[in-house]
C-alpha cells in the first residue's frame, strides 16, 4: 500500500505542477515563450522533487511506460503492474482536479486542443525514448538524485526541441486531457499519443539491452 500512495502522490505533484503552472502563466502574460518556460521549470521542478522523495518507497515510476518496462524486465509483477496503473491514472486525475481547485476552474473539463501529425507521434516516441533510457541505464550505477537530476534535465530540453513540448507519460497525459488550459490535450490526440509513449518506451527497452549486452561481451 506505501508503494501505490507514493506512485498516487508523485504522479498527482507532477500532474498538478503542469496544468497550474500552465494556468498561473497564461494568467500573467500572452507570450508563449514565457508560457511554456514557466511549465517546464514548475514540471521539472516537482518531477524532481517527486522521485527524490518516493524513490525508495516504490522506485518512483509515475508513469505507465515505466512501469511496462519494468514488467518486461521481471522487476515487477504483474500484480503489482495493474496496481501502479491505477494509482498512477488516479494520482494524475487528482491532481488535474486539485490544480483546477486551486485557480477556482471548474473541478474537470475536458480539452479540445488538438496535438495530431505524424511530427507530434515523433515527437513523443522520441521523448519517451530518452525518459525511458535514463530510468532504466545499468550500465550506469546512478544515485538516486543524479539520475532524478537527468530525467527532469531530460524533460526540460524536450520541452524545447520536440513539436509536443514532451508529455512522455500517459497518465500525466490522460489528466492534461481533464483541463481546457493551455496544458490540455484533447482525447482524440490522447489516442495519438499514449501508442507513440508506449512505442518509445519499448525502443529505449531493446536499446538499453543492447548496450548492456555490448558491455558485458
Amino acid at each position: 500500500m506505501r508503494k501505490l500512495v507514493a506512485e498516487f502522490t508523485g504522479t498527482a505533484f507532477i500532474t498538478a505542477a503542469v496544468i497550474g503552472s500552465a494556468i498561473m502563466a497564461t494568467n500573467w502574460t500572452k507570450d508563449g515563450a514565457i508560457w511554456l518556460l514557466v511549465n517546464m521549470i514548475s514540471t521539472v521542478s516537482a518531477l524532481y522533487i517527486s522521485i527524490v522523495l518516493f524513490a525508495s518507497i516504490s522506485g518512483a515510476h509515475f508513469n505507465p511506460v515505466v512501469s511496462l518496462v519494468k514488467l518486461i524486465q521481471r522487476e515487477l509483477s504483474g500484480k503489482d503492474f495493474l496496481s501502479y496503473l491505477i494509482a498512477q491514472f488516479l494520482g494524475a486525475i487528482f491532481g488535474a482536479s486539485i490544480a483546477h481547485f486551486l485557480f477556482d476552474y471548474s473541478i474537470f473539463s475536458v480539452s479540445e486542443i488538438e496535438r495530431d501529425g505524424l511530427n507530434i507521434f515523433a515527437a513523443e516516441v522520441v521523448a519517451s525514448f530518452g525518459l525511458v533510457l535514463i530510468v532504466i541505464a545499468n550500465w550506469r550505477k546512478f544515485k538516486v538524485r543524479n539520475r532524478a537530476s537527468l530525467i527532469a534535465l531530460w524533460i526540460a530540453s524536450a520541452y524545447f526541441f520536440t513539436s509536443s513540448t514532451s508529455f512522455a507519460n500517459p497518465a500525466v497525459s490522460l489528466g492534461r486531457m481533464l483541463t481546457d488550459s493551455l496544458a490540455g490535450i484533447s482525447p482524440s490526440s490522447l489516442a495519438l499519443f499514449i501508442p507513440a509513449q508506449v512505442l518509445g518506451g519499448l525502443l529505449a527497452l531493446f536499446f538499453a539491452n543492447f548496450l548492456a549486452k555490448g558491455r558485458n561481451e
